[in-house]
């Protein structure tokens, strides 16, 4: 597919395809340094980055500290995790003529490689962890892919700056000139999408914005992998034992979570599932919620209020705290009620509204938490809070076939980044369900699998080879 491009889009995207063969060919250690040397830089201009953040972004300087210094760890952690090397899976097979298959196997060897310069769409609630120098920034370079973000005009100087700093620190640790760029405008990010030598996308933000990105990238007449994080409203499903058992801890918890950051995380629990009769819903209507906070800019805002306005029209919907009276700039957290049999027969009940507010849902029998799983769509994160004598094996079958993450008695807000983390769910939680974009399980998004047959040594990838000189973790025979 042809693009008309901006000669400077052209220069940015030719410059990564230059350097994608030396940053795929340099050492594990040389791209963990690099990627080491970044988080140095982002730690050492705190000072400078965090009020330019919270200015443009209106978030808390104590949550973007917090921020920053998770996006640092991510860094050194995916860093560490390549030289390692297990995200490479280098199996080798050696020729075996007495093969049971009835034929001689011959000397196979297989191998994770870099898929080729990879377009990041950075985005505007978490204006370090998944933005510029973010999640997806991060592990597609350390998998060896030279990077292009397109920058959140949420945060524009913010991207400036730490695009800056970044492209910086790669200079000075050795990395190739064209690594990394920044690149900015919703149609200079098209353009980039359907460029040919761009080889994988990355996107997270809004179901409406990440799906036609989608469907550039498969329109395209070589389509490739778009790897986008897009809606879920998260729902916590409470048993009637837990309703009496822990009830203070999830009424507490529930209203931390829903109201924390605005309610701006992807993770927020949309969906209160409880028991009709136990008082939970009687008792959110009397808790003390947050104050009124900002949202991050004027067109979340204005999202916000006309989803919501949707739920308050709803007939079957009622306000169980909150006005839901918008007070100029500033959004007071909102909870909805509504019954179990509208949730499961109303689709419209169970999208996402991103922001303050969240629907307490009550059902009559436990046997209801089944119909309503089976409503949802693809999620996320789904929560069970119970105890002991909480009869709820089938339910988290059904959530497992729904839900990337299931979380037992506590709350999705926190994301945690690990080996064994899984951010990423069914559609249209995710679009490729079968990735993450947390952990260190992230990286493999952007390798493909190569084998090589009866190859002499010298030819072999490093990893692949029998005296494994990059001392990878190696499956053999």
């Amino acid at each position: 597919m042809s693009a008309q491009l901006h000669p400077t889009l052209t220069d940015v995207i030719d410059a990564a395809v230059i350097a994608q063969q030396p940053w795929a060919a340099a050492p594990a250690t040389g791209r963990r340094d690099s990627l080491g040397a970044v988080a140095d830089a982002l730690d050492a201009a705190a000072d400078e980055l965090i009020p330019i953040a919270a200015r443009e972004t209106r978030l808390p300087e104590g949550r973007l500290t917090g921020e920053l210094k998770r996006t640092t760890f991510q860094l050194r952690l995916l860093g560490a995790e390549i030289v390692r090397g297990d995200c490479f899976d280098a199996r080798l097979d050696s020729a075996d003529p007495d093969w049971p298959m009835g034929a001689p196997r011959p000397d196979m060897r297989r191998v994770k490689i870099p898929v080729g310069p990879v377009l990041v769409f950075a985005a505007s609630n978490f204006p370090f962890a998944f933005s510029v120098a973010g999640g997806d920034t991060a592990s597609a370079l350390a998998a060896g892919c030279s990077v292009v973000v397109k920058a959140h005009e949420g945060h524009p100087e913010l991207s400036r700056r730490t695009a800056d700093l970044v492209t910086a620190a790669l200079r000075d640790s050795g990395a190739p000139d064209g690594v990394f760029a920044l690149i900015e405008g919703r149609d200079a990010g098209v353009s980039a999408l359907q460029h040919p030598a761009i080889a994988a996308g990355a996107f997270t933000g809004s179901i409406a914005g990440g799906r036609f990105l989608f469907d550039v990238a498969a329109r395209r007449d070589v389509p490739i992998p778009f790897y986008g994080e897009l809606g879920s409203v998260n729902p916590v499903f409470v048993t009637p034992e837990a309703a009496a058992a822990l009830r203070d801890d999830v009424i507490s918890g529930f209203v931390a979570s829903f109201t924390l950051g605005s309610g701006q995380f992807c993770t927020k629990p949309g969906l209160l599932i409880t028991p009709s009769g136990s008082g939970l819903a009687d008792d959110l209507a009397r808790a003390q919620l947050p104050p009124a906070a900002p949202m991050l800019n004027d067109a979340i805002r204005d999202g916000y209020r006309s989803r919501l306005r949707e739920l308050l029209d709803n007939k079957q919907i009622s306000l169980l705290a909150g006005s839901g009276e918008a007070a100029g700039d500033a959004e007071a957290p909102v909870l909805l009620r509504a019954d179990a049999d509208a949730v499961i027969n109303s689709p419209a009940l169970r999208e996402e509204c991103f922001g303050p507010a969240s629907l307490v849902v009550e059902y009559t029998d436990p046997a209801q938490l089944a119909s309503l799983a089976q409503a949802l769509e693809g999620q996320l994160t789904a929560t069970i809070w119970g105890t002991d004598d909480s009869d709820v094996a089938d339910l988290v079958t059904l959530l497992s076939g729904r839900a990337g993450r299931l979380l037992w008695n506590q709350w999705p807000t926190g994301v945690s980044v690990t080996h064994a983390q899984q951010h990423g769910g069914p559609y249209p939680a995710t679009t490729a369900a079968g990735t993450t974009s947390v952990g260190t399980a992230a990286i493999e998004r952007f390798l493909r699998p190569v084998a090589y047959q009866n190859f002499p040594q010298h030819l072999l990838p490093q990893a692949l080879r029998d005296d494994n000189p990059l001392q990878v973790r190696q499956r053999r025979d």
